[in-house]
């Protein structure tokens, strides 16, 4: 099993990888993609990338989070662009809109997004998306505006994957309709969520993927405590038994999915 969308950074966890690479083996997850936030966070996952080749496997996404959008420097593109040649990083990511916490100016947000497409786009890489929501749409519609400048920016060129999607159907559509993976975490095993339980059933499954966003979100039986690697079973377990698929099976389409999706050879 492969966990699409974890943060390994030393700050979640000091102690070291050692644990969680033993307990991610001991179920069968043998590949991770370190997710970044800013210039730092990308060249630390790039770092590890380049280190931990097996046992398991680990690949590298590079860089801003809307959330580090404020923070970035003047020339951060280039440096995003020099950590991404590494041929261990896989995609631009994570990138996006968040609505929610505003931590960053909406129109800075924007902004970062779409010259980080245009840089996806310019160098063959795909692109990893965040996205979330004021609480209130009438407060903003992350999701719209998402949609509308990867279509300016013709995100399309460059493909990628919406992770932790928690979107509703029709978000769901427009985003499979541009060519982007779904990607499941946690809170598809939370009992609220059957919306998003539906979005997982009736997907094609050959657009589907699978990941943690660990430390964060942590699936249903594990709620409250930190999430890592080895918890993305239960989403795999989960969907399996929704898809009515045999988990073995059900694991080697999500792999393959993977491969397609970050172009892994």
């Amino acid at each position: 099993m492969t966990d699409t969308h974890c943060h390994l950074n030393r700050e979640y966890f000091p102690g070291g990888l050692s644990e969680l690479f033993a307990n991610a083996a001991a179920n069968d997850v043998k590949r991770m993609i370190f997710a970044s936030a800013d210039e730092a966070s990308s060249r630390e996952a790039a770092e590890l990338a380049e280190r931990q080749r097996d046992a398991p496997e680990i690949y590298a996404l590079a860089g801003v989070h809307p959330h580090e959008a404020k923070n970035a420097s003047a020339d951060y593109l280039s440096a995003i662009e020099d950590i991404a040649g590494s041929e261990r990083v896989l995609a631009i990511g994570e990138i996006g809109l968040d609505y929610f916490y505003d931590i960053s100016p909406r129109g800075v947000q924007r902004r970062i997004f779409a010259e980080q497409i245009e840089l996806a786009a310019k160098i063959n890489k795909p692109i990893v998306i965040h996205v979330r929501d004021a609480q209130d749409k009438s407060r903003g519609d992350a999701n719209a505006e998402l949609l509308a400048i990867m279509r300016e920016c013709g995100a399309e060129r460059a493909g990628g994957v919406v992770h932790c999607f928690s979107g509703n159907a029709d978000e769901a559509r427009r985003a499979l309709e541009m060519g982007f993976y779904l990607s499941f975490a946690g809170p598809v095993t939370y009992p609220k969520n059957k919306i998003l339980r539906e979005i997982a059933m009736n997907a094609p499954i050959e657009k589907i993927l699978c990941e943690t966003d660990s430390p964060y979100l942590a699936p249903q039986g594990h709620r409250g405590k930190p999430n890592e690697p080895a918890l993305v079973r239960c989403v795999y377990e989960y969907l399996s038994m929704l898809r009515a698929l045999p988990l073995e099976e059900f694991a080697e389409i999500v792999k393959k999915n993977g491969e397609r999706a970050f172009r892994i050879k």
